[in-house]
C-alpha cells in the first residue's frame, strides 16, 4: 500500500521525541479499568499470566495486546488500548510475557523480541476456550515485533485473525540496537539494562550452574545482555544471530492480514532499517503511517486517548 499520511500533530511539548517517550512511560496513568488474571500453562512446563478485560456487552471480538521490553500488562499504553477497544465492545487479552507478570518464570529461557510461539500459544488458548469470531492483535515495540513476525513467518494464520496494529515497532532489532547505544538515549538504556539485569539475578537463584556472577559483571549494555543471556537461553549463536533471526522486518512482505505499522519519524529507538517503506508499499496487507511526531510510544491524545489508541479503533472498524 502506499505509505499513510499521517494528520497527528501534537501539542508544542509533544512535538519532542523525548518528551513524548517519557510522558508515555512514566506520567501519564489510565483509571478505571479492571482487569481479571487468567494463568496459562504452556506445554513446555512454564506459563504465561493473561489479564482480561471485558466489554459491558457480551463481545464477539477481543484484541491481544502485547507489551515492550520490560513491560508488562499495567502499563499505560496497554490499559489505555484495552479501555478503548472495551469501550466499542471488543475484550482485551493483555499478554505479560514469561517473568513479566510479577513472578519470575520456571524455565531457564524467558521472552524475546522473536518468541512468537508463546502468541501463538496465546491465540490458540483462546480459539479453543473462547467463542470469539473475530480477533484483533495490537503489539508495542518489542510486542510490535512479534506481531508481525507471527504474520509473516509462513503459519496458517487462524481465519479469525482479522487484523493487526503494530506501533513503534523495531522492525531490524540490530538497527534499534545501535540507535540505543547512542548518547541521545543513555538514560533508556541504563534504565532497560538495571531491569535486565535485576531479573537476570532473580534467574541466577535457579539456575546457578547456567549464570556466574562473572557472567553478570560483563553486561556493560544491551548488547552484552543479548550475548549473555538472551541468545544463550533462546538458542541463537550470539545476539547478532539473535537479531537477523527475530527481526520482523524480513517477514512484512508475506503478512496477508490486513496490518498498520505506526512509527514515528521521531522515534529515538528506531533506527533508519526499522522504517518498512519498501515493504509496505509491495505489499497490499500492509498499511505504513510515519508520523512526524511521537516519539517511541508516546502518542499524545486529547482526553487521555492517544492517537493510535484512536487510530487502531478507526483502522479495526473499517475492516
Amino acid at each position: 500500500m502506499p505509505i499513510i499520511t499521517s494528520k497527528y500533530n501534537p501539542p508544542l511539548l509533544f512535538k519532542s521525541g523525548h518528551f513524548s517517550t517519557i510522558y508515555s512511560g512514566l506520567i501519564r496513568k489510565v483509571n478505571g479499568l479492571a482487569q481479571i488474571r487468567e494463568r496459562l500453562e504452556l506445554s513446555d512446563g512454564d506459563f504465561l499470566d493473561l489479564d482480561w478485560s471485558y466489554a459491558q456487552r457480551p463481545s464477539k471480538g477481543v484484541v491481544i495486546l502485547l507489551h515492550g521490553l520490560e513491560g508488562n500488562a499495567q502499563r499505560p499504553y496497554i490499559t489505555g488500548s484495552a479501555k478503548q477497544f472495551n469501550a466499542i465492545r471488543i475484550d482485551a487479552c493483555a499478554v505479560n510475557y514469561r517473568g513479566c507478570s510479577g513472578e519470575t518464570n520456571r524455565l531457564f529461557q524467558s521472552y524475546h523480541s522473536g518468541a512468537t510461539e508463546d502468541l501463538e500459544a496465546v491465540i490458540n488458548h483462546i480459539l479453543k476456550e473462547k467463542k470469539y469470531a473475530n480477533i484483533y492483535l495490537k503489539g508495542f515495540s518489542l510486542g510490535g515485533n512479534l506481531t508481525l513476525k507471527y504474520l509473516g513467518e509462513g503459519r496458517s494464520v487462524p481465519k479469525e485473525i482479522k487484523g493487526a496494529v503494530a506501533i513503534s515497532v523495531p522492525c531490524n532489532l540490530h538497527s534499534s540496537l545501535l540507535e540505543l547505544l547512542k548518547p541521545k538515549n543513555v538514560v533508556y538504556a541504563k534504565r532497560f539494562k538495571k531491569h535486565l539485569i535485576e531479573k537476570l539475578r532473580a534467574k541466577q537463584l535457579l539456575f546457578p550452574d547456567k549464570i556466574s556472577d562473572p557472567d553478570i559483571a560483563n553486561i556493560n549494555n544491551l548488547k552484552d545482555f543479548d550475548d549473555v543471556y538472551t541468545s544463550r537461553a533462546h538458542g541463537f549463536k550470539d545476539a547478532i544471530d539473535y537479531y537477523q533471526k527475530s527481526s520482523s522486518l524480513q517477514f512484512i512482505h508475506a503478512i496477508r492480514i490486513p496490518t498498520l505499522i505506526i512509527n514515528a519519524q521521531n522515534d529515538s529507538f528506531l533506527g533508519d532499517q526499522c522504517y518498512p517503506y519498501k515493504e509496505a508499499e509491495q505489499n497490499n496487507s500492509v498499511h505504513f503511517e510515519l508520523p512526524q511526531y511521537g516519539g517511541h510510544v508516546g502518542f499524545y491524545g486529547e482526553k487521555n486517548i492517544t492517537y493510535t489508541e484512536k487510530r487502531a479503533l478507526k483502522f479495526v472498524e473499517e475492516l
